[in-house]
């Protein structure tokens, strides 16, 4: 029991996508697709470095 709300909000959603004009920026999509690194976000932020351990400290 419940699954009724849920499966009309579901529906309603999918509806609006289905339906609904989006604006798309093709450039951003462009840039993200062909690999540009955005200006705000370094590339070596994304991985953490594996001897920066927080547990360090910890172990013996």
């Amino acid at each position: 029991m419940g699954r009724g709300r849920a499966k009309a909000k579901q529906t309603k959603v999918a509806r609006e996508l289905k339906y609904s004009s989006h604006n798309t920026d093709f450039e951003a999509l462009q840039r993200e697709l062909s690999g540009e690194a955005d200006s705000t976000r370094r590339s070596d932020d994304r991985y953490d470095d594996p001897s920066d351990d927080d547990y360090d400290d910890y172990r013996r």
